[in-house]
C-alpha cells in the first residue's frame, strides 16, 4: 500500500491544510512568496497557512501556522473559502479551509527564511498582477466580489 507503511500527506492520502487571508483597513490582504525549497508551488504568493496536525482543530492549525511562519495572532472574521488544491505536477492533493482574518497582535515578519522569499500588504488588484497560488486565486477573487 505505502512504503514502510507510512502515508505521505497530500501525496499517498489527502491532505488537510489551512490558510488565513488576512486584510486590514484598507482592504490590502497580506501575502508571502514561496521560495525555491519550498515544498510546491515554488515562485508563487499565497496567504499564509499550511497543514492540519492529527488532533488539531481547522482553527488551531490556522492559529499556530501564522505564529509559526509570520509572528502575528490574528483574530477569525469568518470561514471563508473551501477548495480542492490539486497540484498534478507535484501529485499531490490538499482540501483546504481558508478564513478570512484580521492581526489582533504583532507586526508580520519572515519566521520561516527557508520556506518564504518575501511578505508583503497588496490591494487586490496588486494581488491580481502576481503570480498566486491556486488557492490565493481563489479567495482573492471571492473577496474582491464580496467588496465590491
Amino acid at each position: 500500500m505505502f512504503a514502510n507503511n507510512v502515508c505521505k500527506i497530500g501525496i499517498d492520502c489527502i491532505g488537510v491544510g489551512v490558510g488565513a487571508l488576512i486584510s486590514n483597513e484598507e482592504n490590502k490582504v497580506f501575502l508571502a512568496l514561496r521560495s525555491q525549497k519550498a515544498k510546491n508551488e515554488r515562485g508563487k504568493w499565497e496567504i499564509p497557512g499550511g497543514a492540519v496536525e492529527f488532533g488539531e482543530t481547522l482553527e488551531e492549525a490556522l492559529h499556530r501556522e501564522v505564529m509559526e511562519e509570520f509572528g502575528v495572532t490574528v483574530s477569525v472574521i469568518k470561514r471563508f473559502n473551501i477548495v480542492d488544491n490539486i497540484l498534478p505536477e507535484e501529485h499531490q492533493h490538499w482540501v483546504a479551509q481558508t478564513f478570512l482574518c484580521r492581526i489582533v497582535s504583532g507586526t508580520p515578519r519572515n519566521c520561516e527564511l527557508e520556506k518564504c522569499d518575501q511578505i508583503g500588504w497588496f490591494s487586490l488588484e496588486e494581488a491580481e498582477q502576481l503570480p498566486l497560488a491556486l488557492v490565493t486565486i481563489d479567495d482573492i477573487a471571492i473577496l474582491k466580489s464580496e467588496l465590491q
